[in-house]
């Protein structure tokens, strides 16, 4: 069992859980765990998080489209709400924003099904990850934006290491 610690942020609605330990992923050993299972399906800290998020994106960036990966769909449908409040630039036809879930290949290739893709051509898109190590994924993920058409709007993760 792995022994995780509850650790505080300068926001109160937010906390880290870490644990100390060696992990290994396919591209990457890291030294601490962070678990963001909590702020990827509690919808407050979801709300939380995306609060946090919408800031990067509020006065310069249109977003037609969140593709969500690692899990993050509460926090993209949240991010989405925000981004369509008042005050937020939307060239969407419909004034919402679509919240896309890809899938992958054995070959940890995007893909996604046809009737996903036209929320994503011609679209300015957002790609949200839970975290960010090594950007293979995010590199994938832009990778699948520019083939399916879609033009990258940014890239937000709940933690990254830049």
């Amino acid at each position: 069992m792995i022994n995780m610690v509850k650790l505080p942020t300068s926001k109160s609605e937010l906390f880290l859980r870490v644990a100390k330990g060696h992990f290994a992923t396919s591209h990457s050993h890291i030294n601490y765990y962070i678990d963001v299972t909590t702020q990827k399906s509690r919808l407050s800290e979801a709300k939380a998080v995306a609060k946090e998020l919408v800031s990067a994106y509020q006065h310069s960036t249109i977003v037609d489209t969140v593709l969500c990966l690692d899990g993050t769909q509460v926090i993209g449908t949240c991010l989405a709400n925000e981004l369509t409040k008042d005050g937020f630039t939307n060239m969407n036809a419909h004034k919402t924003i679509y919240i896309v879930t890809p899938e992958y290949t054995s070959g940890s290739q995007i893909i996604l099904r046809d009737n996903l893709a036209p929320m994503v051509k011609g679209k300015h898109v957002l790609i949200l990850a839970a975290s960010i190590t090594t950007g293979y994924t995010i590199q994938a993920a832009v990778e699948a934006v520019n083939y399916y058409g879609g033009i990258v709007a940014g890239l937000s993760a709940i933690f990254g290491r830049y």
